[in-house]
């Protein structure tokens, strides 16, 4: 079976990649009946020479491959007739953007495997970028609170070479005596803990968080049946709650009113109630000043959150009185950062940390019969051009209603 790192073609450039050169090299070694070559390209955060370097053939035509590796979505030119595919086509969720993607992977048989349906039994994803997303999206919370205080001023992640670097960064800042939320408790959240617990903030429990004042900064961590309650009153179960969300209302407010920085790392499903919303940002009681929404779902469950913002411009203002658009400086502001791309900031250690999941859990799967369900669970699409079972949902998505 021959395995193929395909160049990344979407605008803006991507410079993160499924394998890095010395993941590549532990492929082969574990899989040494496997061909792997690497498409040629000039925006990868690893250039062409480092995987020429461990024995990797570097090439400009990719048709002779049976596997194809990407991160973001192919352009529908770029589509390969009757290959595997591997890349984000975010269309699971019946995105109206890349209906014509996942027309054109149909029309030219294509076997898709999405990375976001690479899944255990349970439901929970294998891989990701999601660690990533939180710890640049923390940094450039704090980045963003010091720019607006004028306290200090931190390089875009972009502009630094690797996570230690970010963390160097960190290390030369003092964080004011602020009350910081967490939501969540996936990869997203652990990593924004990551950064918290590097800058040495003490984390608080709910009760503590909720009524008492520190003479320094402190952050809590609030997962779903915190700032979420059950409308009838009784104790909801969290497991409940994400198959039918229904039933619940936010519980959200207690921890606005004495937060100043909210950091949003949680997964928000179909049904759930929003966080806040407009009208309880306008209350005279909400205190929250800087809102880091790694999650970034716009006009959603934050609701100062009104546009992603991009990693050129990552930083802008809401004014919850007149629910528009300001300067982040402005006094009235809510200071919103909501990229929706951040591991792209970090790409060589995104690439690294994915890659070292890729192999673990999804290579095996091509030499083993697929023992554990991996590639069945994640096959979207068959090679004849239909979608496999478990997507039969997005057929009138497919047809354009």
């Amino acid at each position: 079976m021959k395995f193929g790192i395909i160049k990344e073609r979407k605008n803006p450039p991507d410079r993160r990649v499924v394998f890095s050169p010395e993941k590549l090299q532990e492929f082969k070694e574990q899989f040494p009946s496997a061909e792997i070559v690497v498409e040629s390209s000039d925006i990868r955060v690893f250039s062409d020479e480092a995987y020429q370097k461990v024995g990797i053939e570097v090439v400009t035509d990719m048709s002779d491959c049976d596997v194809l590796l990407g991160v973001k979505e192919v352009p529908l030119e770029a589509l390969i007739p009757n290959k595997k595919y591997f890349f984000f086509s975010h269309t699971i969720k019946k995105q109206p953007y890349n209906r014509k993607l996942l027309q054109a992977i149909l029309s030219k048989n294509i076997e898709m495997y999405d990375h976001e349906t690479i899944i255990k039994e349970d439901g929970a994803r294998l891989i990701g970028f999601g660690r990533y997303a939180g710890l640049v999206g923390a940094y450039n919370g704090f980045r963003a609170l010091g720019l607006r205080e004028k306290l200090f001023t931190l390089p875009k992640v972009e502009t630094l070479t690797d996570l230690d670097a970010v963390k160097s960064e960190l290390d030369k800042i003092t964080v004011p005596n602020i009350k910081i939320l967490l939501t969540g408790t996936g990869k997203v959240a652990q990593g924004a803990k990551e950064i918290l617990e590097h800058l040495n903030i003490k984390q608080v429990s709910d009760a503590l968080y909720l009524t008492a004042d520190f003479t320094e900064p402190v952050y809590c961590i609030s997962d779903v049946m915190e700032y979420s309650k059950r409308i009838d009153g009784k104790v909801g179960n969290k497991f409940a709650f994400y198959k039918d969300a229904t039933g619940y209302e936010s519980n959200f407010m207690p921890y606005a009113k004495v937060t100043d920085f909210f950091i949003a790392g949680h997964f928000y499903g179909d049904g759930a109630p929003y966080l806040f919303t407009r009208e309880d940002a306008k209350n005279p009681e909400f205190k929250i000043k800087y809102v880091a929404d790694i999650s970034c779902d716009v006009d959603g469950p934050v609701a100062s959150t009104i546009r992603s913002s991009t990693i050129a411009e990552p930083i802008y203002g809401y004014n919850p009185q007149t629910e528009k658009e300001v300067n982040f400086t402005d006094e009235n502001a809510i200071t919103v950062m909501a990229v929706d791309n951040l591991p792209c900031e970090l790409p060589k250690d995104a690439s690294e940390g994915f890659g070292e999941m890729f192999l673990k859990n999804v290579i095996p799967a091509f030499f083993n019969d697929d023992k554990n369900g991996v590639l069945e669970r994640a096959k979207m699409t068959t090679s004849e051009g239909k979608l496999a079972e478990r997507y039969a949902y997005l057929q009138d998505y497919v047809n354009g209603n």
